[in-house]
C-alpha cells in the first residue's frame, strides 16, 4: 500500500469514527477530509471539489425546490387528506399509509416525503386513535424502500448514477444509469418490504407516546372559516369531511343565513357559505389554515394588500396600550391599521364566544394573524401588541397553484423516462417552473436547499475519488478476495453486507461512495458484470432500518414517535432480511455476474 493510499485509509477511518461518535456533522467531517488529502497532495483541487458540479448532487438540489413548491401550494395536503381517510383497523392504517408512501417515494426525494407528511401522520393518529410510535416508523422505512424505485427517488441513486458517469471510462461495462433501471429490483424490494411492514408492524412496535404532545398548548383559540361554493366538502357530512376529530381543534357551531347551529354532529352536512367556528390550540388552527376544500376569514384575507405568497402567520398579544382594546375587530378597522388579518383569538385559556369580526378586544388576547412579511419588524419598535412572532412552517398554503405544481412533476417525470432531458437539467428546469409558475417563492426555493446534505454529497465524492486514485479501492478489493470472495455470488453478497454495514454506521450517501470503488474492484477481480454490483450498493445503501443515525429520515421520526434506539431493529430487523434477500435473489439473475 502506498504512503498516499495509507492516508486515505486514515481519513476514510477517521471520518467514520467521527460520524460514528456524532461529534461532528457528517458534512464537516468529509469535507474536512477532502481537505485534508487536498493539502497532502493526494487530490488536485480539482479532484477534491469536482463534487460540487456533479450532476447527481446537483439534481438533489434542484429536487428540494420542486418540492418546496408542491409543500407550498398544499398539494401534498390535498393528496393525504384523500388517501389516509379513517381506517377500520391498524394494519389498514399501516396499509393506506406504506404503499402510498412507497408510490411517492419513488419520483421524490424520500426525505422531503417525511419532512412533508410527519405531521400529517402524527395528527392522523391522533385522530384514528393509534400511537404515533405504531405509525412514524413506517412512514420513514416506507420511504426508504420507495425510493430504491427509480433513479430519482432518493439522493442514494443519484449519488451513485454520479459516479458511475464519472468512473465508467475506467470500467468495462459501466453504463450511464436510466431513471427505471433499478426498478425491476426496487420495485421487488419495495412490495416485499411494504408487506413486512403491514404485517410485522402491529406485532413489533410499541405503543410508546412520544415526550411531547400538542395537547400541552394551554392557550384555547377560536377561529372561523369559510365552506366556499366550489369546496369540495359542499354536501359532505361533518364526519366524511375529515372535520369530526381534528387533532387539537372541535367544531363548535356553524353559522347559516338561517341561523346557528350548534351541538354540530358527524351527520350534519356542510352548505356552500357555511362558516364553522372552532376552538383549539395554534397548531390545529395552522392546520386548518392549510386543509383543502376551507378558507379562513375570506372577506378579509382577499381584501389585504399585496401578494398572499408574501404573507405570514403571525401570533400576537395585544398590549394595555393598544387603541383598539374594547372595540370590535371589525369596527377598530385591524385590516386597515395593520395590515393584518385577525384569524383566531385566544384569552385566558377560556373560548371567545362570536364570529371574529364581533369579538371586542381585550388586553392580552393572544391573536393569530395573517400578515404581511414585514409585520413583526414594525411592531417591534411600537408598543400596540407586546409581542410578536411568525409561526414556524405556517405560511398561507397556495392551493389555487396546486394543480400547476402536480403538473410541473408529472412533466418532470415525464422528461426524464423519456430521455427527452438529462435528469440534472430536467430538476432545475422543474425548480425554476415552479418560481416562475408561483408555486414557491425565491426566499422559499432558497430555504429549500438543504445545505447540510449538499455539501456531505460533494465532499463524499471527493473522498471516493481519493480512494480510487490511490489504490485504495482496489486494495480494500484485495483483502476481501484473500478472505474467500473470490466467486462473483460471493463478492456480491461481501459487497452488499459490507454497504449496509456501512449505511448503519454513518450516512447513506456516505455509504454509496465508500462502497462502490470496492464494489466494482471486487466485480473485475472476480470477472464479473460491473452492473449487478452497482445496483446491489444502490440497493444496499439505502437499507438502513436497524438504527437510527444510518438515514435522515429515521433520525426524523425519532423524537416524534417516542423511539428508543433498541426500537428500530424490531421492526427493522425483518425488513432487512427480507430486503437483502429479494436483492441477492433478483440482481445475479437480471444482471447475468
Amino acid at each position: 500500500m502506498t504512503l498516499a493510499a495509507a492516508l486515505t485509509l486514515i481519513v476514510v477511518l477517521g471520518a467514520l469514527a467521527l460520524m460514528m461518535a456524532n461529534v461532528a456533522s457528517p458534512e464537516l467531517v468529509l469535507l474536512g477530509g477532502v481537505v485534508i488529502l487536498t493539502a497532502a497532495g493526494v487530490l488536485t483541487p480539482e479532484q477534491a471539489f469536482a463534487g460540487f458540479a456533479n450532476p447527481g448532487m446537483l439534481t438533489i438540489a434542484g429536487l428540494f425546490v420542486v418540492a418546496a413548491g408542491l409543500r407550498e401550494t398544499g398539494a401534498v395536503t390535498a393528496w393525504t387528506a384523500r388517501l389516509l381517510g379513517r381506517p377500520a383497523s391498524e394494519r389498514g392504517a399501516l396499509a393506506r399509509l406504506v404503499f402510498p408512501v412507497l408510490a411517492a417515494s419513488s419520483v421524490l426525494n424520500n426525505t422531503t416525503v417525511v419532512a412533508t407528511l410527519l405531521p400529517a401522520v402524527h395528527d392522523w393518529s391522533r385522530r384514528i386513535g393509534v400511537s404515533p410510535a405504531r405509525l412514524l416508523m413506517p412512514l420513514s422505512f416506507a420511504s426508504i424502500l420507495g425510493g430504491t424505485i427509480t433513479l430519482i427517488g432518493t439522493s442514494t441513486n443519484l449519488v451513485v448514477a454520479g459516479l458511475v458517469e464519472q468512473m465508467a471510462p475506467d470500467h468495462a461495462g459501466l453504463v450511464p444509469l436510466g431513471m427505471f433501471d433499478v426498478t425491476p429490483v426496487g420495485l421487488l424490494v419495495a412490495a416485499a418490504g411494504g408487506l413486512v411492514l403491514v404485517l410485522v408492524g402491529p406485532l413489533a412496535l410499541p405503543d410508546r407516546r412520544p415526550p411531547v404532545s400538542l395537547e400541552d398548548d394551554p392557550r384555547e383559540y377560536t377561529m372561523e372559516v369559510l365552506v366556499p361554493a366550489r369546496s369540495r366538502l359542499v354536501g359532505l357530512t361533518v364526519e366524511d369531511a375529515g372535520l369530526r376529530h381534528l387533532p387539537g381543534a372541535f367544531l363548535i357551531e356553524i353559522v347559516r343565513e338561517n341561523g346557528v347551529v350548534t351541538a354540530v354532529d358527524g351527520t350534519r352536512r356542510l352548505s356552500a357559505g357555511d362558516r364553522l367556528v372552532f376552538v383549539g390550540d395554534v397548531a390545529a388552527m395552522v392546520d386548518l389554515q392549510r386543509l383543502p376544500g376551507l378558507a379562513a376569514a375570506p372577506d378579509q384575507v382577499f381584501k389585504l394588500d399585496g401578494d398572499r405568497r408574501t404573507r405570514r402567520i403571525v401570533e400576537a398579544v395585544v398590549s394595555p396600550r393598544n387603541p383598539l382594546v374594547g372595540q370590535t375587530i371589525r369596527d377598530g378597522g385591524f385590516r386597515s391599521r395593520y395590515q393584518a388579518v385577525v384569524i383566531a383569538v385566544a384569552r385566558a385559556g377560556e373560548r371567545v364566544a362570536g364570529r371574529i369580526g364581533d369579538i371586542v378586544l381585550e388586553a392580552g388576547d393572544v391573536l393569530l394573524l395573517e400578515a404581511q412579511g414585514g409585520f413583526v419588524d414594525s411592531q417591534r419598535s411600537r408598543s400596540e401588541f407586546v409581542l410578536a412572532s411568525s409561526v414556524d412552517g405556517a405560511t398561507p398554503p397556495r392551493f389555487e397553484r396546486a394543480p400547476a405544481a402536480a403538473a410541473i412533476l408529472v412533466a418532470l417525470v415525464a422528461c426524464i423516462t423519456a430521455g427527452a432531458l438529462p435528469p440534472v437539467v430536467a430538476a432545475f428546469v422543474g425548480a425554476g417552473a415552479m418560481v416562475l409558475f408561483g408555486c414557491c417563492t425565491v426566499d422559499e426555493a432558497r430555504r429549500s436547499l438543504d445545505l447540510t446534505v449538499l455539501v456531505a454529497i460533494a465532499a463524499a465524492f471527493g473522498i471516493g475519488a481519493a480512494m480510487q486514485v490511490t489504490g485504495l479501492d482496489a486494495a480494500i478489493a484485495g483483502l476481501a478476495l484473500a478472505a474467500g470472495a473470490d466467486q462473483p455470488l460471493l463478492a456480491l453478497f461481501v459487497v452488499y453486507v459490507m454497504t449496509v454495514a456501512l449505511t448503519e454506521l454513518v450516512t447513506n450517501n456516505a455509504a454509496a461512495v465508500l462502497a462502490l470503488p470496492v464494489a466494482l474492484a471486487l466485480a473485475e477481480r472476480t470477472g464479473a458484470q460491473p452492473m449487478g454490483f452497482v445496483i446491489a450498493v444502490m440497493i444496499a445503501a439505502s437499507a438502513s432500518f436497524l438504527s437510527p443515525i444510518g438515514y435522515q429520515t429515521n433520525l426524523m421520526v425519532l423524537n416524534a414517535g417516542g423511539y428508543r434506539p433498541l426500537d428500530y431493529p424490531r421492526l427493522g430487523l425483518p425488513v432487512a432480511l427480507t430486503t437483502g434477500a429479494v436483492t441477492l435473489a433478483v440482481v445475479p439473475w437480471l444482471w447475468p455476474l
